[in-house]
């Protein structure tokens, strides 16, 4: 096996992908769990600059890593939450965990190495975010336009759940 910049940058990426994801699941603290999340966004982001994607490279880090993550903390900080601890987990259940996740692994390896993928002639590195418009407003406009509505129905729907729970709160007082 021939380690090339390329190879070696996916899996530098690749492996801080992964370790943000393990320490967004272990980290306690909040603002600890959306800085894994950060590094997680990002490195994504630097595997599409590596498939040469800059348009969606760009658009990860300001949508998800920006916009997304700073909304995900408003939302946890300023909901109530019981300070609970939850009791400590066994180690059976630890056992099973690791089993399970092991499985899911294999799985997914058996899937992606019988996968046979039909090669297709692109055109790589010339007008990404034109190809890009393009596909997304001639082939996949339904869809497009379908998830714009269902975000709007999510967030007509969070404004109403929030002024009931803040109508039953008052109620209380």
């Amino acid at each position: 096996m021939i380690f090339t910049g390329e190879f070696l940058a996916f899996m530098g990426l690749a492996l801080v992908a992964i370790i943000g994801g393990v320490l967004l699941l272990n980290l306690n603290k909040v603002i600890h769990m959306v800085v894994a999340l950060i590094f997680t966004f990002v490195a994504i982001a630097g595997i599409y600059v590596l498939l040469s994607a800059e348009f969606v490279a760009a658009v990860q880090i300001l949508i998800y890593s920006g916009a997304i993550t700073i909304i995900m903390l408003f939302g946890i900080m300023l909901t109530k939450h019981d300070d609970e601890s939850e009791a400590k987990s066994g180690k059976w259940r630890k056992l099973f965990l690791f089993l399970g996740i092991l499985g899911f692994a294999f799985a997914v390896y058996i899937g992606i190495y019988n996968f046979n993928v039909e090669q297709v002639p692109t055109k790589l590195h010339e007008n990404n975010t034109l190809q890009i418009g393009e596909a997304l407003y001639s082939k996949y406009i339904i869809p497009f336009e379908l998830t714009s509505v269902l975000l709007l129905v999510a967030l007509v729907g969070s404004i109403i759940l929030a002024k009931n729970d803040k109508k039953k709160e008052a109620d209380k007082e």
